[in-house]
């Protein structure tokens, strides 16, 4: 059971450090904010608890281990909220700010929407479920993350991944998964161009994927049971196992393995193509 040795309730505070290294501490309506613009409310506290609160400071919880926010609102001036933090649960609450999380281990994220460019880089152990997220470059060299239900729109993002399992989510984006390892995206759609290029080990199960040049210059690729749409000049220089439901506009250069598809509006294979293209192309059943 949680233990709280002190609760504050509807307080404000603007000052530098106001509540610096606190530890076990309810925090209920409370509102950090001012003219005293002050930061690092929360840096180097444990063990917090805040409900329905409102951050409009920098840099409130840094160095924070063991934390639970519910309810809780950070606005676009909250830069840099979460930051070398472990143990953190957020949830039914909005996220606004510049690089929001950032060096963390073990955040979980639930019922949450969120518009942080830069969000989530190089954490560990990342948790989000029934999130809505806006990021322009998210997730950059994160590791061990799990989403499901996640609605994300952004541009560069999951770049330099590792471990990372999506299910049941909508991703509009481009340039993702660029260098990934090691990832599983399944029943989900994912709409942007140039999908995952330089990836190794990306496995597409029972998706949509959507925009031009896909998937290129990847090892180990694997699309189970996929649609595609839009997708022309797909799979150049890959390593791929497809198999496709329906059409896919063009393939080109496939280096290895093998794609199996309905209908493939043309397959390319060029004079100056860098690889020897070995791949077996399957048209139909």
């Amino acid at each position: 059971m949680e233990h709280y040795t002190k609760t504050i309730k509807e307080a404000r505070f603007g000052t530098e450090r106001a509540l610096y290294a606190a530890k076990d501490l309810r925090l209920d309506r409370c509102r950090f904010e001012g003219a005293e613009d002050g930061e690092s409310a929360l840096k180097e506290s444990h063990g917090i608890l805040a409900e329905n609160c409102y951050f409009d400071l920098r840099y409130p919880l840094w160095h924070t281990h063991g934390a639970r926010l519910t309810g809780c609102e950070m606005t676009q001036n909250c830069r840099a909220a979460l930051w070398y933090d472990t143990d953190v649960t957020i949830g039914r609450s909005v996220m606004n700010g510049i690089k929001a999380v950032r060096e963390c281990r073990g955040v979980r994220i639930s019922e949450t929407q969120i518009d942080s460019p830069e969000f989530g880089w190089k954490s560990r152990a990342l948790d989000l479920k029934d999130v809505s997220l806006t990021s322009e470059y998210a997730f950059l060299e994160c590791r061990d993350l799990n989403a499901d239900r996640l609605r994300f729109t952004g541009k560069y993002s999951f770049q330099y991944t590792r471990g990372v399992r999506i299910s049941h989510s909508e991703l509009h984006t481009k340039d993702a998964f660029w260098h990934a390892k090691d990832v599983c995206v399944t029943d989900s759609e994912v709409d942007g161009e140039y999908l995952g290029w330089y990836s190794e080990g990306l496995t597409f199960v029972r998706c949509h994927i959507k925009g031009t040049q896909p998937l290129c210059y990847c090892k180990r690729l694997r699309l189970i049971d996929c649609t595609m749409e839009n997708c022309d000049l797909a799979f150049e220089y890959s390593d791929v196992r497809a198999e496709i439901r329906g059409t896919i506009d063009s393939v080109k250069n496939v280096r290895r393995g093998v794609v199996r598809a309905d209908r493939i509006g043309e397959v390319i294979v060029t004079p100056d193509s860098v690889f020897p293209p070995r791949a077996k192309i399957v048209v139909g059943s």
